[in-house]
């Protein structure tokens, strides 16, 4: 079967850019308290349930984050250099490759879903594919989160990014009314949508959406 080319070029690049990304990006520990605190939120909703998935979890940054606060976590990325780099800093921690389009995991498997700063890559036509493979590997009452940049429908194509590397991956920034809807129409119950708005050097707003799979 051939691979969609928005994963090729999502592997691609980030396997280009891995060690400058693990560099550069912030710790969870530095970002800014509303993040923070819906990490932790979900943390807190997705413990008793079972395993959570980081998916797109890329050097594993966040992985540790949620590990250190109780949750058993599985990283899980399409890039194998930031697996790669996620095992060799956390070799207490699971992380293996593979796509959100088509998760090696069992249905019903997962208590929680962590999809942090990685689907605003997926083209729109995509997202149904991928809401539905959340949908499938979540337990019923699992819980997932989801968060990246939202916009008007932009349709971004950078040349270059982290440490000036050349990329070819593409951004889509949806409305959050338009994640929350497919959402919904995956089978998945949206609870919770903060939107932030630029601030501190940031260029876009962020969305983050609380979910959970109907018993």
């Amino acid at each position: 079967m051939t691979e969609p080319s928005h994963l090729t070029a999502v592997r691609e690049s980030y396997d280009t850019v891995a060690a400058d990304y693990a560099r550069l990006v912030k710790e969870p520990a530095e970002l800014d308290p509303v993040s923070r605190a819906m990490l932790a939120a979900f943390a807190e909703l997705a413990r008793p349930l079972g395993p959570v998935a980081d998916l797109g979890c890329g050097p594993g940054k966040v992985t540790a984050h949620l590990a250190a606060l109780g949750v058993r976590v599985l990283g899980v990325d399409v890039s194998p250099r930031m697996v790669e780099l996620a095992r060799a800093a956390y070799p207490e921690l699971r992380f293996t490759v593979g796509s959100m389009t088509a998760l090696e995991i069992g249905g019903g498997e997962l208590g929680g879903i962590l999809a942090y700063y990685t689907t605003h890559h997926t083209p729109p036509q995509w997202l149904p594919t991928v809401f539905a493979e959340f949908h499938r590997t979540l337990a019923p009452g699992g819980r997932l989160m989801l968060a990246g940049h939202v916009g008007n429908g932009e349709h971004l194509h950078p040349t270059r990014a982290y440490g000036d590397h050349p990329v070819s991956y593409e951004s889509h920034l949806l409305p959050p009314d338009r994640i929350a809807e497919l959402l919904q129409q995956a089978g998945l119950v949206v609870t919770t949508r903060v939107v932030q708005e630029p601030e501190g050097g940031a260029k876009r707003q962020a969305g983050t959406f609380l979910a959970y799979k109907p018993q």
